[in-house]
């Protein structure tokens, strides 16, 4: 490899191929970890910049592991992150960030940039809240908000940082994902010492985790949450939290845990209405400096229902389009391309390889700890309950879960089938685990 652009390129690849797997949301890759500017390799240390410091603690809080992996496997040593802000002229405090266009054209996540409407309008009031306060007020804490998929749940924690940065620079703030909490805590576990990771989440002021839901059912991941969040919370700390879904529909969240979310505020998102969605797409054109016709947004207000990220996706495309070609954009264009959207949306297909996937995410093991031999309780549990899985969702033969799960035989799949049956009726709560697993495949 010649230079570091080319090492990185790589490394890219390699991350890339997480996202083929589920293992990384593509949202995230592109948002996150495609922008960074790669700067220089000077031995074992790898240089990046970023444009705002909160890009900058985003990649160090949540993808850090990931890209010292990916340059692992590239390079085949270990090699040191170093990101910084990018050397600029403009002053973060006298320039607003909503004014600031970065090269891929995308919008900061702050309050200014947030379209509210019926939909999220208590959300966003009290995310500003929360931001704004002193945090000696407990009517906010903790603050719980739930929502679909694409409904800008994200944006308002990320908003919610930049606010509380902007205004209290001091501030200890960690915006961390449900994912990447688990994964930090499986790490600290298997190296015996926890102690890092106790004194990064219990000696911060303000707490924000997307997706919290990714907890359930780690039983060791909800322990040490737990404890945090009482730590935080009794010690008058912000926490704020997002999910898929409201509290009580987290089957396999310990109750524990589900009672000290409740006690707060919770909000919900819910799916945009017409003029919302007209709002959002008409401001994500005007970032782009793009005209859209009243009729092309009409058309894809009217189609595109479910999704902000659709919404602005479509407009994006529709600009490439105009772009490339050089002809303003018509209603058959959008029709097309609302097609193409729609049709990327639809669920990826359940295939052996997602379902252990998925299996080794609720248990916190690795996919390829269930395809081994490995005896661990928790690995011999997920192993089992992966041939369950096949067995019930996709009516595999026993021969064929077997080749899947590292080359059992068929009387050994009949035993791990009874055996969880058994688990089952026995234990509510494994019973649980396992119906949500086969839920959220979207069976």
């Amino acid at each position: 490899m010649n230079s570091f652009t080319e090492v990185f390129e790589n490394v890219l690849r390699y991350i890339e191929k997480k996202v083929h797997d589920g293992q990384l949301t593509d949202v995230a890759y592109n948002t996150w970890i495609k922008p960074v500017t790669p700067q220089k390799m000077d031995g074992n240390t790898a240089y990046f910049s970023a444009k705002t410091q909160f890009h900058v603690d985003c990649i160090k809080n949540n993808y850090s592991s990931l890209l010292k992996e990916a340059f692992y496997n590239t390079l085949g040593f270990e090699v040191d992150i170093v990101l910084e802000v990018e050397n600029t002229d403009i002053s973060p405090v006298s320039t607003p960030v909503s004014n600031v266009k970065t090269d891929s054209d995308d919008y900061e996540y702050t309050f200014d940039t947030f379209i509210t409407g019926r939909s999220n309008e208590f959300a966003y009031a009290a995310c500003t809240a929360v931001a704004k306060s002193d945090h000696t007020d407990m009517t906010y804490n903790p603050l719980f908000i739930y929502g679909p998929s694409g409904l800008g749940k994200t944006h308002l924690l990320n908003a919610i940082y930049s606010e509380i940065k902007a205004r209290t620079p001091d501030k200890k703030v960690i915006i961390v994902t449900g994912e990447n909490f688990a994964s930090e805590l499986i790490d600290m576990i298997a190296k015996k010492d926890t102690m890092p990771f106790k004194q990064k989440y219990r000696n911060t002021d303000v707490l924000l985790i997307d997706d919290i839901h990714f907890i359930a059912g780690k039983d060791s991941t909800q322990e040490e949450f737990f404890h945090t969040f009482n730590e935080l919370r009794d010690n008058g700390k912000q926490i704020v939290i997002t999910s898929d879904k409201p509290p009580k529909e987290i089957k396999t969240l310990e109750s524990r845990i589900r009672t000290r979310f409740e006690s707060g505020i919770i909000a919900d998102i819910s799916y945009p209405e017409y003029e919302t969605r007209v709002a959002i797409i008409k401001r994500k054109a005007k970032l782009m400096d793009f005209h859209l016709p009243d009729d092309v947004i009409e058309c894809i207000a009217n189609r595109l229902k479910t999704s902000i990220r659709s919404l602005e996706g479509c407009v994006k495309k529709l600009k490439a389009y105009q772009d490339l070609v050089g002809t303003p954009p018509t209603i058959v264009q959008a029709q097309n391309t609302i097609r193409e959207i729609l049709s990327d949306e639809q669920s990826e297909p359940i295939t052996p390889d997602r379902i252990i996937n998925d299996v080794a995410s609720v248990y916190g093991v690795k996919p390829d700890d269930i395809r081994s031999k490995k005896r661990a309780s928790t690995v011999s549990t997920a192993r089992k309950i992966s041939a369950y899985v096949m067995k019930q969702v996709l009516q595999l033969s026993h021969k064929l879960i077997g080749a899947e799960i590292g080359g059992k035989d068929h009387s050994t799949i009949v035993y791990y089938l009874e055996d969880v049956e058994k688990m089952m009726n026995n234990d509510s709560r494994a019973k649980d685990t396992i119906e949500d697993i086969i839920k959220n495949l979207g069976a």
